[in-house]
């Protein structure tokens, strides 16, 4: 009866643990992911052609190819600290873009200061997050995702009726949760221990065969995910679409990516974690080009499908990411997450050079074909490291 009384508590605890921090992981990143939402209002502004926008969405993301990096660091550090900054970073940096509604130059400045912001919050808020919970920790990790995919979906439609209404300047307003939620978090935030010096070294030779296989599964999901929000909005806006309306297009698809992060959890926590990245690759290929055919509500139901394709093998990677390196869990998070999508960015990067209005419809029939080669990248994932989500094959 005594350890009853004391388990109840705990779990209590966890549980509203993981409630706060799937909140700052809402406001995170809906503030460092609103920009798709309002990016035909930023071309405008700035008077720059279609083709920046893959320049504008790299600059975005690019920064979060340093989750490695501050993987290593939250490893090395412990403690809370850069969730705390990480959000802060994320919240100003996304609060502040009205300001450069002219200014090229301090646009991607601080784009660059949301990308940075973004990477140092979340190795070490996943690893919190994996510390909370023993068991069942694909669907845990699951529920944590859900928080960030909400903010993604969420706010570039809450951020355009801003644009919309109260104009481009007025984006400062998005701040405000996140500084009401910081101290808080300062407080609920799980402690992580320090790693030692004397901690296990990482073994990278043989770790380069399954990670090259998880950062190109990530990577080549990562350019589907930003390739559609980018251009979305612009294929829709040169239609004749409002802002608004383009901007809840890329809402549905993120914020019904929800249903994906928690089905494709719970599946793998059952099935184990290839056949969810298979089949989600294989109906991505399928579906992308649809946005070509579709009019009508049947858009928004295509990006709902599309939405939790994408996202259902998210939580996959990242527990993928932790097992490869089970000597710094921060640090496969951040492969897994942070890197992957810093190539995603540069690749979108690249292609966004070759679009133009008459070319724009050609890229959905380009992600088709990225969904594929995701698929070769799943399959080539030592299979050690696709057993069911419950524990670790280290």
């Amino acid at each position: 009866m005594v350890v009853e009384a004391r388990a109840l508590p705990t779990q209590e605890s966890g549980t509203r643990r993981l409630l706060g921090m799937s909140w700052a992981h809402f406001l995170n990143d809906g503030s460092a992911n609103y920009l798709p939402g309002i990016l035909p209002a930023i071309l405008i502004a700035l008077k720059e052609p279609v083709s920046m926008a893959g320049a504008i969405m790299a600059a975005l993301m690019i920064g979060q190819a340093l989750q490695p990096f501050f993987g290593w660091i939250a490893d090395r550090i412990g403690g809370k600290s850069l969730i705390v900054i990480g959000l802060f970073g994320s919240s100003i940096g996304g609060a502040l873009l009205g300001v450069a509604q002219h200014n090229l130059a301090l646009l991607i400045a601080l784009l660059l200061v949301i990308g940075v912001g973004n990477s140092m919050f979340h190795p070490q808020a996943l690893a919190a997050v994996r510390s909370i919970v023993q068991k069942r920790q694909g669907l845990s990790l699951s529920f944590f995702l859900i928080g960030g995919e909400l903010g993604r979906g969420i706010w570039p439609t809450v951020t355009s009726w801003i644009v919309v209404h109260f104009g481009l300047p007025n984006l400062w307003i998005t701040a405000i949760p996140a500084l009401i939620t910081l101290p808080f978090l300062a407080k609920f935030a799980p402690h992580l221990p320090a790693k030692k010096g004397q901690s296990a070294k990482i073994n990278w030779s043989s770790h380069v065969f399954p990670m090259v296989g998880l950062i190109g599964y990530s990577s080549t999901r990562s350019l589907v995910i930003y390739g559609l929000v980018t251009f979305i909005p612009l294929l829709w806006h040169m239609h004749g679409g409002s802002l608004v309306s383009g901007a809840s297009i890329i809402t549905t698809l993120l914020a019904i990516g929800v249903i994906g992060n928690l089905s494709g959890g719970h599946v793998a926590d059952r099935l184990g974690r290839r056949p969810i990245m298979v089949i989600s690759s294989v109906l991505v290929m399928i579906f992308a080009p649809f946005f070509l055919f579709t009019t009508g509500a049947w858009i928004w139901l295509v990006a709902a499908i599309l939405g939790i394709m994408l996202f259902s093998s998210a939580p996959v990677t990242v527990l993928i990411g932790q097992d490869i390196f089970p000597e710094n869990r921060s640090l496969g998070s951040g492969i897994a997450l942070g890197l992957a999508n810093g190539i995603g960015s540069l690749l979108v990067f690249f292609v966004g050079f070759f679009v133009t209005d008459k070319t724009i419809e050609s890229i959905f029939w380009i992600l088709a074909v990225v969904s594929f080669l995701s698929i070769i990248f799943s399959l080539i994932i030592p299979k050690s490291f696709m057993s069911h989500s419950e524990g670790s094959p280290h």
